[in-house]
């Protein structure tokens, strides 16, 4: 089957949400499945070239943009066995990040991402790549089903006629709003400006509601998630939308990279570790020297908490923030990695300087000491009020990290509480999500860790869980046939 996976994020060529870590894991799984895989890749300033071999230019396309057109270059490289094509626009991504900088998202991004969407879509033929499943991830995605609906109403004999979209969401938080001003210049014609079957959303165009209602499948990250999203309040406003095309949405769980994250042959790890590992002293060696190298307190038992990720409400950290003094006092270890504004990160610094030896802050993202956070750390906190698709959750189960998840975020179906269900239990859940609900699920976790026999209980089934990306590629097989069965109907209706 030959796929399209169109992103504005890949882990190796740049990353700034865990969209990045996804959108690779998936394409090297389908790949190895013995699929055909393309990635569909904005050119941004912080893609890493070098991580491709055998970059070479392609062919450049025009997209008619108001009265002039802008031209995108079109580069293909190969990550293993994966073709990546890089589109290149110098004005509109190249000196410029995914979604925005320090001040906020760009204004434009409705623009960058409705021409990205058509340049990707019109590149095909040019590129000798006709795929039969558009897999859209995320709202600068969200365009690409109707603008594939329009290509094939318009000309019924086009290739892509037989092809069907597949729109994964992975951030329901995170939609692409704008002014309805833009769609005489984003090619979409008004009729469209509706809320049923249309992008319309609240008075604006909603790139994330368009993807959802025109994909031939609708994916989110979970089975228990894809029926959440359709209760009220769950949806983000998109309930309604989630409702009716409940049979069209599906929920598959993300998988990890085995061969990237394997705490038995991890070389980033002081010692090595894993299921068989009785007595875990492999694991014990690793806490031993990350408590050494970020310089926090030595000590065996004492328990070393984590969270990554971004330092902003959206990542629970608001939480984290009320509750920060309250949770060091209690004999424990914290290390927080991740980005946020200046001005936190600065808060964090003054923290960090009050509670020397208890907390160690880590601006940005660094591989190897991410590692070695998995590989020495025992509690992974994921305070977010939803989880966007967050494999790291099954990161830290792989190095036998146990999780505390709020208990409505959409992990709460793959990491079974310990409190409610102690035969199965994997991890802790709060709620509710508030700074009291966070604690007392701090509290309750730190609790059975002064149990050792439960802990090492816990931290056993953490290591024996099967989250591999290649039982997660069969499930995507399954969707994406789904999809092509659904377009072939389609196409023998029309």
């Amino acid at each position: 089957m030959r796929i399209a996976l169109i992103t504005p994020e890949f882990h190796s060529l740049v990353r700034r949400t865990n969209l990045a870590l996804v959108a690779e894991s998936l394409a090297k799984a389908l790949q190895g499945t013995r699929q055909d895989v393309g990635v569909f890749l904005p050119r941004t300033l912080d893609v890493e070239e070098d991580a491709l071999t055998g970059l070479t230019e392609r062919t450049e396309i025009r997209i008619k943009d108001g009265h002039g057109f802008q031209r995108f270059k079109i580069r293909e490289g190969r990550f293993g066995d994966v073709q990546v094509f890089l589109f290149e626009n110098e004005a509109l991504f190249a000196q410029r990040h995914p979604y925005g900088d320090h001040e906020g998202p760009y204004a434009d991004n409705w623009k960058r991402y409705a021409l990205f969407s058509q340049a990707v879509l019109a590149s095909f033929e040019a590129l000798q790549f006709m795929p039969e499943v558009l897999h859209c991830l995320d709202w600068t995605t969200g365009l690409v089903p109707l603008y594939h609906q329009r290509l094939v109403e318009a000309q019924p004999e086009h290739p892509l006629a037989q092809a069907g979209t597949y729109f994964a969401i992975h951030n329901l938080a995170m939609q692409g709003v704008f002014e309805r001003e833009i769609l005489p210049h984003i090619g979409i014609p008004h009729r469209y400006f509706r809320n049923v079957e249309g992008v319309e959303l609240g008075g604006k165009v909603n790139f994330l509601k368009t993807g959802t209602e025109f994909a031939t499948i609708v994916g989110t990250h979970s089975p228990s998630h894809a029926q959440k999203i359709q209760e009220r309040d769950r949806g983000y406003g998109l309930e309604e939308t989630f409702q009716r095309r409940k049979k069209e949405l599906i929920g598959i769980p993300n998988g990890i990279d085995y061969l990237a994250w394997n705490p038995e042959n991890d070389p980033a790890l002081p010692a090595a570790f894993g299921p068989s590992d009785r007595e875990f002293a492999g694991k014990k060696r690793c806490k031993a020297v990350l408590q050494t190298q970020l310089k926090l307190d030595n000590g065996p038992r004492t328990p070393i908490a984590c969270t990554m990720g971004r330092w902003d409400a959206d990542g629970g950290f608001d939480l984290v923030a009320e509750v920060l003094t309250e949770i060091l006092e209690r004999n424990v270890e914290l290390v927080i990695m991740g980005q946020g504004s200046p001005d936190l990160a600065q808060r964090l610094r003054t923290w960090e300087g009050a509670f020397v030896g208890r907390l160690r802050v880590i601006d940005g993202y660094d591989q190897r000491t991410a590692h070695l956070m998995m590989g020495g750390a025992d509690i992974l906190f994921l305070p977010s009020h939803y989880q966007p698709a967050n494999p790291l959750f099954a990161i830290g189960m792989r190095y036998g990290v146990v999780p505390l998840v709020y208990a409505r975020s959409g992990l709460e179906d793959q990491v079974a509480n310990f409190k409610v269900d102690k035969r199965a239990g994997v991890g802790f859940h709060f709620a509710p999500y508030t700074a009291e609900g966070l604690m007392e699920g701090v509290n309750e976790c730190l609790g059975v860790y002064k149990d050792p026999d439960k802990w090492r209980l816990l931290v056993r089934r953490c290591l024996a869980q099967n989250l591999s990306w290649e039982a997660t590629a069969e499930e995507y097989l399954k969707a994406y046939r789904r999809v092509t069965r659904r377009s072939k109907t389609r196409g023998a209706a029309e």
